[in-house]
């Protein structure tokens, strides 16, 4: 009986010592980052300009601002948790050959921005902040903001405090709290620090929402926005089921691009 109760309390122990060692590190379980050298030279097909948007504390961001031909408007996007610009500004060609210009910035710590993400409050002031120096350039009624994956979240919350011409989410979650709850239902979800209501904001957005979500996601489950987010939705919104599609390569499938093109035009 004392084997068992010493085996039940060092197993006590080791999950206190998980759930403090995760609390502790979030940003690392969450955020991929790709440092960038400041003299980094992109090599992309559409014409762009690199571009820095000053924080509040006065971190710079980078963002690259993709030209296209006889502009329509702009796309404004939030990407992933992983990587750089150096490889996500390969999406822009997507818009950009829809007379679209595209605008991409990394996140804190990503590139060849500056900083370290250290909250959920933070990264939705950054987003504001690089959000309110594009539109002092577009109209709001010219700007489609686009999310994707761990940017669905304050994509939503741009949309719904501002008013763009349209809402777009790749790959969206109901919120970080449902995530984890899916992939790590033996963790408490208190200890989240990073919490990411992407339903809350799509329930306050009034402009048009668009949803892709490949069935075959394997990162970011797909009834998470399929059913739970889905039933946040407007009547007039649409969610668009992509068959056979996973977490990554969306902009590349000819499904999305078709779809798109219809949205865009």
């Amino acid at each position: 009986m004392k084997i068992i109760w010493k085996i039940a309390g060092i197993l006590l122990l080791l999950y206190v010592v998980v759930c403090i060692l995760v609390y502790f590190i979030q940003e690392h379980l969450l955020f991929f980052p790709k440092k960038l050298p400041a003299n980094y030279t992109f090599h992309f097909q559409p014409p762009f300009e690199e571009q820095q948007i000053r924080m509040n504390d006065g971190t710079l961001l980078h963002g690259l601002l993709f030209k296209g031909d006889t502009a329509k408007g702009l796309v404004f996007y939030l990407h992933g948790n992983a990587g750089a610009l150096d490889t996500w500004g390969e999406v822009a060609a997507t818009y950009t050959r829809l007379r679209y210009d595209v605008f991409i910035f990394d996140y804190r710590g990503f590139g060849k921005s500056g900083g370290h993400i250290k909250s959920e409050a933070q990264f939705y002031e950054d987003a504001q902040t690089v959000y309110d120096s594009i539109k002092k350039v577009y109209p709001e009624n010219k700007i489609t903001i686009l999310g994707y994956s761990i940017g669905t979240g304050t994509a939503a919350r741009l949309a719904a405090m501002n008013h763009p011409q349209r809402l777009i989410l790749q790959a969206p979650y109901y919120s970080m709290t449902d995530i984890a709850k899916h992939q790590y239902p033996f963790l408490p979800s208190t200890l989240l620090k990073y919490r990411f209501p992407a339903y809350q904001y799509v329930q306050a957005t009034t402009v048009p929402i668009t949803i892709f979500h490949g069935d075959q996601d394997e990162v970011i489950y797909y009834e998470s926005s399929a059913v739970k987010l889905k039933a946040c939705l407007k009547p007039s919104d649409t969610l668009i089921t992509l068959h056979g599609q996973g977490h990554n390569g969306m902009s590349e499938n000819e499904d999305y691009q078709v779809a798109l093109r219809r949205i865009l035009e």
